[in-house]
């Protein structure tokens, strides 16, 4: 099974301080501290303490970048063998795996420490479970194990609003599980479009994502699905009173546009849909959180 090459002798194991933060995958993480950041303000009709705010963040933001690091630690094989990933850390040998391991070590630690100390334990045990869950639980069994990957691993990449609501409140309620439950049934059908999209890649790494054990037709039609599940659940805000009307006028937009997404990659069958909706996916709970986020503060002044 055909890999990509190394970095050059002479550079294996000098990481500099870029491909430290290469580990991190901060693009995600900042996802993730988005819908942290909205779980906390949701949770309280004042502003969060800024002292909370920048605890929490960077407790679960280095829990997160930990896991992260683990992630690449744990793939490095598979890494090899996807054109996708074959330019990260340890593929070519920029950090080895011992150096990744501590730096993870240290991260994960600080983050939960920081979380324990500062915010609650109950904050510090949720983002703890999350880390492991992603880490050990997705990365190293399931990821390998079943086409159910990313559904069952959901639940880790989901945490962020529960635990900013529980950071706040100090306990798990029904209106920050539904705040996790959202996510949890977006990242199907966003991570599923990704991989129709990299599907020759995630067969050359011989890891069974959807499209390659049940075929592509099956794929699309369960994305459709998914965002449908996604759409009625991201309306639940409104109806239970967790939000108001500019939420549900906005939200109505995009989850029209999500569908059409969804429509369309089952349907047409264009080469470029699939990132295409990859894409939109992420533009789209960014947005959700973001109006979720103004809709909390413009109801309390109206």
């Amino acid at each position: 099974m055909a890999t990509y090459p190394l970095a050059s002798p002479e550079i294996v194991g000098k990481a500099g301080w870029r491909d430290y933060l290469g580990l991190c995958k901060l693009r995600v993480v900042m996802v993730m501290l988005l819908t942290l950041v909205v779980g906390m303000c949701l949770a309280t009709p004042q502003v969060p303490p800024l002292q909370l705010l920048l605890l929490t963040n960077i407790g679960v933001g280095l829990a997160a970048a930990s896991a992260a690091a683990v992630n690449h630690v744990l793939d490095q094989g598979i890494d090899a063998r996807m054109a996708r990933t074959a330019r990260r850390p340890l593929p070519q040998g920029k950090v080895t795996p011992l150096q990744a391991i501590v730096f993870a070590a240290v991260l994960g630690v600080a983050g939960v420490a920081v979380l324990a100390v500062a915010v609650n334990p109950l904050t510090a045990w949720l983002t703890l479970g999350s880390l492991i869950g992603y880490a050990f639980v997705y990365t190293a069994f399931l990821k390998r194990a079943t086409p159910q990957n990313i559904v069952i691993g959901g639940v880790a990449g989901a945490a962020p609003p529960l635990i900013g609501w529980v950071a706040v409140t100090g306990e798990v309620t029904a209106d920050g599980l539904l705040l996790m439950l959202i996510i949890f049934a977006w990242t199907p059908p966003h991570f599923w479009a990704l991989c129709i999209a990299r599907k020759d890649d995630y067969a050359r790494a011989g890891i069974p994502m959807l499209p390659i054990t049940h075929g592509e037709s099956f794929t699309r039609l369960q994305i459709l699905l998914y965002t449908l599940l996604t759409v009625l659940l991201t309306l639940l805000p409104y109806f239970i009173g967790l939000s108001g009307l500019i939420y549900l006028a906005c939200v109505l937009v995009i989850d029209a546009r999500l569908v059409y997404w969804a429509w369309r990659l089952f349907s047409a069958r264009e080469a470029a849909d699939p990132m295409k909706m990859f894409r939109f996916s992420i533009l789209y709970i960014m947005v959700l959180f973001a109006i979720l986020l103004v809709d909390h503060y413009l109801k309390l002044q109206l």
